[in-house]
């Protein structure tokens, strides 16, 4: 029987590879973080700063990593929610 929950630990252990890398794009400079998944799926967010002096990688991919965690629960309870509804 599928339990009727997402924990941290599933999402948590849903990410395989992590990539973080600071782009410039229009001037400017950007964290980008991509995350892999168990079956393949990639989930990518990017920050910035509004002045360049405070920009930190650091802090970025942080904010980047929560984001992504933040969906990899909305696509757990949506998977979870299909299984579930086919019971």
């Amino acid at each position: 029987m599928i339990k009727n929950t997402v924990t941290q630990e599933i999402v948590d252990n849903s990410i395989i590879e992590t990539d973080v890398r600071t782009i410039e794009l229009v001037g400017k400079k950007h964290t980008l973080v991509a995350v892999k998944l168990q079956n393949g799926f990639t989930v990518i967010e990017t920050t910035t700063c509004v002045d360049p002096d405070n920009y930190s990688e650091e802090i970025g991919a942080e904010i980047c990593l929560k984001r992504i965690k933040d969906k990899i629960w909305m696509l757990e309870g949506y998977y979870l929610q299909t299984i579930l509804s086919e019971d």
